[in-house]
This record gives structure tokens, C-alpha cells and sequence, in this order.
């Protein structure tokens, strides 16, 4: 009988011991790397903001300069003076001119107000502080008026004891 070599064909192993040693090596190394490798990543997007912050101040930086430059020019303080507290030059006259859109329609009925007080007129040629004064002087004359029962407005006591012989209420 003739004989027959039996051959063994090796299959290869999938799972040999080198790969394993290789994949506990390549975890144990994404697991030592990936914690400083995601800070450094987020320090990188917030370098960038901080950037971007940056130029954005000196663009304001810039043009708050630019503006506070303009002040040393006289002609633009005239400008401003003009413009926000509708100053006017000796000889000149001041005209104020309304939006159409604002100004109440003539034909429409005027609500009274409601209070006791005086009330100021809508003059709108006064300068802001003048309404301001006007309002102030107008409401000390309010509270010192009678009222309609003919009562004396009453005052406070301004923490002095009554007069007479009363005593002072305990609480």
C-alpha cells in the first residue's frame, strides 16, 4: 500500500496573541492620550474666540477714540450742542418741524387729564431743562394749593412731638 502523506494545511489563527498584546497596547495608549488630546483641542477653540474677542476690543477701542478725537474739534461740539439740546446761535431763530405722522389730527377730541394738579402746556420750543424747571416749580405749587373740600393740605409732622398737651401716640 502505497502511502498516502496526509498534509496538514494550517489555518491561520485570527486571534493570535500579538494582536492582542497590540490592542491592549493601542486602548491603553487612546485611553492615556485622548483626555489631553480633547483639552488641547478645546483650549485651541477658545484661544480662537478669545482672538476674535480681541480684535473686536480694538475695533471698539478704535473707534471710541475716533470719537472721543471729534470732541477736540470745535465745529463738531457746535454740531452736537445743535443737534442734541437744540441750541441756537444769537440771531438765529429756532423752528421745530413735526412729523406729520405724530402731530394729533385737529379734528380729534382732546381727553382732559386726570389729577388736580396743573398741568405744563405742550410748548416744544423750550430747551429740556427749561421743562424740567417749569415741571419742578409746578409741582411744589401743587402740593401747597388747597384742595376742593377746602381742607389745608395736610403736612407732615417731620418727627416732632404734637403741640399741646396730647401724648404721643404709642404703637
Amino acid at each position: 500500500m502505497p502511502r498516502t502523506e496526509s498534509v496538514q494545511v494550517r489555518v491561520p489563527r485570527l486571534f493570535t496573541v500579538r494582536v492582542m498584546v497590540l490592542g491592549v497596547v493601542s486602548l491603553l495608549a487612546f485611553i492615556l492620550v485622548f483626555p489631553t488630546l480633547r483639552s488641547y483641542l478645546a483650549q485651541r477653540v477658545e484661544l480662537e474666540q478669545l482672538h476674535l474677542e480681541v480684535v473686536e476690543a480694538r475695533q471698539r477701542n478704535e473707534e471710541l477714540e475716533a470719537d472721543l478725537a471729534r470732541w477736540d474739534d470745535e465745529q463738531y461740539v457746535v454740531a452736537q450742542a445743535r443737534d442734541r439740546l437744540a441750541f441756537v446761535l444769537p440771531g438765529e431763530t429756532a423752528y421745530r418741524v413735526r412729523d406729520p405722522e405724530v402731530v394729533p389730527e385737529p379734528t380729534a377730541p382732546e381727553i382732559p387729564a386726570q389729577g388736580s394738579g396743573p398741568v405744563l402746556g405742550d410748548d416744544s420750543t423750550q430747551p429740556w431743562y427749561s421743562v424740567v424747571w417749569e415741571s419742578v416749580r409746578i409741582a411744589g405749587e401743587a402740593a401747597l394749593e388747597p384742595t376742593s373740600d377746602g381742607a389745608e393740605p395736610a403736612t407732615g409732622d417731620n418727627g416732632q412731638a404734637p403741640a399741646g398737651d396730647e401724648p404721643a401716640p404709642t404703637p
